[in-house]
């Protein structure tokens, strides 16, 4: 091989590195190449308890778009969800904080409702769940009120 061959070889390497690199870096930082698809949804919680943006949006398990942005109205946290294109929730669904296992990763999980009309880009979930307190659940069961209610 020739130098002129080797410059081309290790050339066409680097490109390919670097499109890989870039690749990893979109997937792995749940990054949107592409600019933002789908419609967004509103959603006011008491408490979001650790929950981030670009974490998942998720009904009946399947991912259906990423938390948007958390900012604080008054003293509640509001979040703007990014739903996908083609997924239509209902005016009547639930949206709630969940992690996965005890300390893992949290998720929206939004029940889908009964109702005919769905929500248009903009429009509000209603009803919210926020996670428990585990510190507050501990000291309970700890101070022998299992069930929660005031001693």
């Amino acid at each position: 091989m020739n130098h002129k061959a080797t410059e081309i070889v290790v050339g066409l390497f680097v490109v390919a590195g670097i499109l890989c690199a870039g690749y990893l870096a979109i997937r792995l930082g749940k990054l949107e190449a592409f600019g933002n698809s789908g419609y967004v949804v509103y959603a006011d919680f008491a408490n979001v308890a650790g929950l981030r943006r670009g974490d998942s949006v998720e009904i009946a398990g399947v991912g259906v778009g990423r938390v948007d942005s958390l900012i604080l109205v008054e003293d509640r946290a509001r979040l703007a969800l990014r739903i996908d294109p083609g997924v239509a929730i209902q005016e009547d669904a639930i949206a709630s904080v969940r992690a996965r296992g005890l300390i893992g990763d949290k998720f929206i999980a939004i029940s889908p409702g009964a109702s005919d009309r769905n929500l248009p880009d903009g429009g509000r979930i209603r009803d919210t769940e926020s996670p428990p307190d585990i510190t507050d659940l501990i000291g309970r069961m700890i101070g022998g009120n299992v069930t929660g209610d005031a001693p």
